[in-house]
């Protein structure tokens, strides 16, 4: 009795972390330490926000940053801070992760197929991709402390 006592004890110790839909929720610095993005869920799909920007002012303008590297011209003109650049990511139980979704990196002006899995409550590993996720590339996020 005693034995089977210690294996279940060790093996709920050891066992993977089990996440639930809305643990991405929350505030993320992303890898660059420049930008914070803030996770929430809409209708059963998750999207982010610029909420803080290290340079939210454009030096040579004295204004806000905008999306000036758009591939749509039309959306030069909008300013980088509460823009949404994580859209349509799911949560999927059996495969412990957020997927289907598309990120936008007013950095480049590109758009990317995202998927991501959380490390520890406050790690989220995020991949970043084009058509084949193996050849994308891994950024880890860090959650805010509110």
């Amino acid at each position: 009795m005693i034995r089977s006592l210690f294996f279940f004890f060790i093996s709920v110790c050891f066992s993977s972390s089990s996440w639930i839909a809305n643990d991405i929720s929350g505030v993320w610095v992303n890898s660059d330490k420049d930008a914070h993005i803030k996770i929430y869920a809409s209708y059963g799909k998750y999207y982010g926000h610029v909420v803080w920007m290290k340079t939210p002012i454009d030096s040579t303008t004295g204004k806000p940053q905008l999306d000036k590297l758009n591939k749509d011209t039309d959306l030069r003109s909008l300013p980088v801070m509460n823009m949404i650049v994580l859209m349509n990511l799911e949560f999927d139980a059996d495969d412990q992760e957020w997927n289907g979704g598309t990120i936008y990196n007013p950095k480049s002006g590109s758009s990317y197929d995202v998927f991501c899995r959380m490390i520890d409550e406050d790690t989220l590993e995020m991949h970043f991709y084009l058509s084949f996720q193996s050849l994308g590339k891994i950024f880890l996020w860090n959650r805010i402390s509110q």
